[in-house]
């Protein structure tokens, strides 16, 4: 009974989505986004057979506001967990630009992967040799392509499309990168360069709670770039902050959690939608960034 209640206010609440007064669409919007993404398939029926363009123009932001705060609840969730997943949360946000992307087939391309890699890892090589293989498969045999932060391609952010299509920017490629060294126990992780997004390979895996943040840029091997591979040493780090006017911060730079990097992965997203002339996705997007700082009491 309580279904066939629904069912009729649903029906009766579209019939009002191209009423012309603007308070009773306000309160029809609300009602219709309570009931969350089960609304989206009767919302598309009712766009295509709707000969309204104000209809139609609901329609479209009522669909877009209802994934919208899907997203911000998954989000708000991933944010709780003690040492979250930065890949799981890129999956979350490429949900903004991709509603119903297959979140499996991507998670499958990604195990390819991961075992490709995991195929000619072996405890005797040397950090460079391991990182070697990693770049090999990354970008010979899957030939990734990583394109400049500063590209004004939104897309270039969202990690599904990087996988499907091959081309990223440092973060999306740089995610993937994490995720597979953590996976494999490789000590990498990412560093707070200024306007940069760069790897690092660190003596020995460490936990958050464990590194000692005042000294780890001392327990740094070398540098990746993850767009590309390539290998950086200590001195050009060095050259790029004198480059810079920040030749002092070099002692000062710490490994980044998976909450800071996804952080930096909304705020260069935000700014590229800005660039491209579409502020009201980069308010929205800018307002993601709370949901994932906020910890959680142990």
């Amino acid at each position: 009974m309580r279904g066939m209640n629904s069912d009729k206010e649903i029906v009766a609440l579209l019939q009002l989505i191209d009423d012309p007064d603007q308070e009773v669409y306000e309160t029809v919007s609300q009602k219709l986004l309570s009931y969350g993404t089960a609304i989206v398939p009767k919302l598309e029926a009712l766009w295509e057979v709707s000969d309204s363009t104000l209809a139609q123009s609901r329609i479209e932001s009522l669909i877009h506001q209802t994934f919208y705060q899907q997203l911000q609840s998954e989000l708000l969730q991933w944010g709780k967990a003690s040492n979250p997943s930065a890949l799981d949360a890129a999956l979350i946000i490429a949900k903004y630009r991709f509603p119903e992307m297959d979140r499996e087939a991507i998670l499958h391309q990604f195990e390819l992967m991961r075992r490709n890699v995991w195929l000619e890892l072996n405890s005797f090589l040397t950090p460079l040799e391991q990182i070697n293989i990693i770049n090999g498969i990354l970008f010979n045999f899957f030939r990734l392509k990583g394109h400049e932060l500063t590209e004004h391609n939104p897309n270039l952010f969202f990690v599904n499309h990087t996988v499907e299509s091959r081309q990223g920017n440092a973060l999306s490629i740089g995610i993937l990168y994490l995720t597979l060294c953590e996976m494999l126990d490789v000590p990498i992780y990412a560093i707070d360069l200024p306007d940069q997004f760069i790897l690092a390979y660190f003596d020995h895996v460490y936990s958050f709670e464990d590194m000692d943040e005042q000294n780890a840029i001392q327990r740094v091997q070398f540098f990746i770039d993850p767009a590309n591979g390539m290998i950086f040493n200590r001195n050009d780090i060095m050259m790029y902050l004198k480059k810079n006017g920040q030749y002092d911060r070099f002692a000062e730079l710490t490994a980044l959690d998976s909450r800071s990097v996804i952080v930096l992965l909304l705020e260069h997203l935000a700014t590229t939608y800005d660039n491209i002339g579409e502020p009201d996705k980069a308010i929205e997007i800018e307002s993601l960034i709370p949901l994932i700082q906020i910890r959680q009491p142990e």
